[in-house]
């Protein structure tokens, strides 16, 4: 307890930019544990979601039916890419004509492909993509900030202590304080970086391993939509 007490000693009785430098890292490293707790909880959610919203995927035969369950169900990455691709499909097949007949929506497929479809499906990759990776560069910019944050706290630090031997006094009451000073910017620093670093490098991995998933998802999709295309009979 006693050392908890003198580096808050050191944090009370440091100069102003000392003060400024550790309140900053302080504040920099409780910021970067509520996003880590915050991230933590939101991508094992949108696992659980995404697994969940694929085994009813996997199970279920009629697209219609899985559209309606998805407004029961909450959002997951893969969950997106089925509406959006979905929503496109259905928007040219209304387009075609409301009972329109298979030969037409084939032929029209024929023609054009499912560009429009799969442009609506990127868009959907790209905005899952970002929701996945949200606040993760902030982690990456407190880990790669804050030891150079620590570091100048440091060095005026060390020029407070080279600034108690200039004034003649040359007992180790002299230099403590700014060598105090210095030592506890450096720790601060370290501290608030080397969690923001290993849980961004952990979260990243996680990120890639969800977006991944989700597009093969959307690949999976596609090649679903093609093979109903071929015999629209059975999208009905």
């Amino acid at each position: 307890m006693e050392g908890k007490i003198n580096i808050l000693q050191i944090i009370v009785s440091s100069g102003i930019v000392v003060k400024i430098v550790l309140l900053t890292l302080i504040s920099a490293s409780i910021y970067s544990w509520a996003l880590i707790f915050k991230k933590r909880k939101e991508l094992n959610q949108l696992h659980a979601r995404d697994l969940e919203f694929l085994v009813f995927y996997r199970s279920s035969v009629n697209l219609n039916d899985i559209y309606l369950k998805c407004k029961e169900l909450p959002y997951s990455p893969s969950m997106s890419v089925f509406q959006k691709g979905h929503e496109e499909f259905l928007k040219i097949r209304d387009g075609l004509g409301k009972n329109v007949g298979k030969e037409v929506l084939q032929e029209h497929f024929t023609n054009y492909g499912l560009t429009s479809i799969e442009r609506a499906i990127k868009r959907a990759l790209s905005e899952t993509s970002d929701k996945i990776d949200a606040s993760l560069s902030t982690l990456a910019s407190i880990g790669s900030i804050a030891p150079f944050i620590g570091l100048f706290g440091t060095v005026w630090g060390i020029i407070d202590a080279f600034v108690g031997l200039s004034s003649g006094i040359t007992s180790l009451d002299a230099v403590a304080p700014g060598i105090a000073e210095a030592l506890v910017a450096t720790a601060i620093g370290l501290a608030a970086a080397i969690p923001a670093v290993f849980f961004y490098n952990h979260f990243n991995n996680q990120s890639d391993k969800l977006i991944s998933q989700t597009e093969s998802y959307a690949h999976d999709f596609l090649n679903m939509l093609e093979r109903l295309i071929a015999k629209p009979s059975q999208h009905h």
